[in-house]
């Protein structure tokens, strides 16, 4: 999957759980700025691993992968 695509569903994901519109998901602002919270972020991990089919476990992501959704989409996509 491309890079847009995976960022295009992690905005409209993290937008349901945060129940705001997709359009003021900005993808390269933090995650901790748009509202993610530690609940929040549980949800955004189960969603990404059923979305993605990835065990984040086994993985590889760090903290700095998950600092915005466009660096989420990027090690993503790599791993797809």
């Amino acid at each position: 999957m491309t890079v847009k695509r995976v960022e295009e569903t992690l905005i409209r994901e993290v937008a349901a759980i945060l129940s705001v519109d997709p359009s003021t998901i900005a993808p390269d602002v933090p995650l901790h700025e748009l509202g993610v919270d530690s609940l929040s972020f549980v949800e955004l991990l189960v969603v990404i691993e059923k979305t993605f089919d990835l065990n984040l476990m086994e993985s590889g992501l760090t903290k700095e992968d998950f600092q915005s959704i466009r660096s989420l989409a990027s090690c993503i996509s790599r791993m797809g």
